[in-house]
C-alpha cells in the first residue's frame, strides 16, 4: 500500500473520544483510534495530532454560563491536555513511539511546543501530539490544527468527525440534508458550512492546505484517508478545479 500523503495532521475531537457515552474517555474507542494511527505510522507517514478537549469542557459553554471567556478557553486547553495524554498513552501501547507538544508550558507532563523539534520527531518517525490549542484564548482547536500544518508543512488535515463528510443541514435531524463531495473553502466560508471557524477556513485557504473530513466512527476509514480512496468531503482546490 503506498500512501497519498506523506505528512498529515489529524484533527480529533473530544467527543470523538467519549464514544457513545458523549463525556469522558470511552478505552475501547481510544484503543481503536490509537491502532488506526500505530498501522498508518507504520506505513512511514508522519503523523501529528490536534486533539479537542469537547468530551470534558467547553470553552464557549463556559462563557455562556457567565464565566469569562478567557478563564473558560485555558479551561478547555488543559481538557485537551488530559485527552492528548490519555491518546499518547494508548498509541504508545501499541508499541508506536509518541510525543506531547504543549503550547501552554508543562515541563513535568509534556514538552513545550518547538516547530523543529516537532518536525524532527515526525522525520524519526513519532507521533506528535499538539495539545493546549495555539496556548492563547479565543481560538479553536480547529484553528490550531490549520495553523500546526502551515508551520510543519503538512500535506493534509483528516478532520475526524462522527458523521461521514459535510452536509448542508444536520444529517441526524434531517433525514434529507445533502453531503458535499468536494468543496472549496471560499464555498464553506459563504454558504457558511459550519465545518470549522471561518478563522481555521481562511488559514487553510491561504496556505493552500487541503481537508479531508470523515467519519472515524468507521474502522478503516483513516487508513483509507491517507491512502487517497474517496471517502468523506475533500475541501481545498479553487472553484473551477
Amino acid at each position: 500500500m503506498e500512501p497519498k500523503y506523506q505528512r498529515i495532521v489529524l484533527k480529533i475531537s473530544g467527543e470523538s473520544l467519549a464514544g457513545g457515552a458523549g463525556f469522558g474517555i470511552d478505552h475501547a474507542t481510544i484503543e481503536s483510534i490509537a491502532r488506526q494511527i500505530s498501522d498508518i505510522n507504520a506505513l512511514g507517514v508522519e503523523v501529528a495530532i490536534v486533539v479537542g478537549g469537547g468530551n470534558i469542557w467547553r470553552g464557549l459553554k463556559g462563557a455562556a454560563g457567565g464565566m469569562d471567556r478567557a478563564t473558560a478557553d485555558y479551561m478547555g486547553m488543559l481538557a485537551t491536555m488530559i485527552n492528548a495524554l490519555a491518546l499518547q498513552d494508548a498509541i504508545e501501547q501499541c508499541g508506536c513511539a509518541c510525543r506531547v507538544q504543549s503550547a501552554i508550558e508543562m515541563r513535568q507532563i509534556a514538552e513545550p511546543y518547538i516547530r523543529l523539534r516537532a518536525m524532527r520527531h515526525l522525520e524519526k518517525g513519532r507521533v506528535v501530539i499538539f495539545a493546549a490549542g495555539t496556548g492563547n484564548p479565543y481560538f479553536s482547536t480547529d484553528t490550531t490544527a490549520a495553523l500546526r500544518a502551515a508551520e510543519i508543512n503538512a500535506d493534509v488535515i483528516l478532520m475526524a468527525k462522527k458523521v461521514d463528510g459535510i452536509y448542508d443541514d444536520d444529517p441526524k435531524q434531517n433525514p434529507e440534508a445533502h453531503r458535499f463531495y468536494k468543496l472549496t473553502y471560499l464555498e464553506v466560508l459563504n454558504k457558511e458550512l459550519h465545518v470549522m471557524d471561518s478563522t481555521a477556513a481562511s488559514l487553510c485557504k491561504d496556505n493552500n492546505i487541503p481537508l479531508i473530513v470523515f467519519n472515524i466512527t468507521e474502522s478503516g476509514n483513516m487508513m483509507r484517508a491517507v491512502l487517497g480512496e474517496d471517502i468523506g468531503t475533500f475541501l481545498g482546490g479553487d472553484v473551477n478545479d
